[in-house]
């Protein structure tokens, strides 16, 4: 049995001004925001799940895509294999996740709800 593919779940925006990327995305394409603090709105009415995160600078590889695993640590195992660079492991309310860039320097993070993140 082949590995379950993983597939885009969430779109994270960075943005350097949290009330001025509500006001562009809200008059923009209607999106409105649930408040998770300053540092972080998540939005709705937007086609896929996602949210602006709060940066000091801009950020300078843009939007970053969330993929979604069941197991954590086996994604972070087919990534590294397949030539993925980790370069983060984070821990957040509801879950946990890795970044890596790919082979072309791309950033992209893989999240999870289930089970302790162990990856070493």
């Amino acid at each position: 049995m082949s590995d379950p593919v993983l597939k885009i779940d969430y779109n994270e925006i960075p943005v350097t001004d949290m009330d001025v990327a509500k006001t562009f995305y809200a008059g923009a394409f209607g999106w409105t925001f649930v408040d998770y603090g300053p540092q972080y709105q998540a939005f709705d009415n937007a086609g896929i799940d996602g949210g602006l995160r709060l940066e000091e600078t801009a950020f300078p590889t843009g939007c970053l895509l969330i993929l979604r695993a069941d197991d954590i640590v086996a994604a972070e195992h087919r990534v590294a294999a397949a030539g993925g660079t980790i370069s983060a492991r984070v821990d957040f309310p509801g879950g946990r996740r890795f970044h890596f860039t790919d082979p072309s320097g791309n950033e992209l993070a893989v999240w999870s709800e289930n089970g302790k993140y162990e990856a070493g």
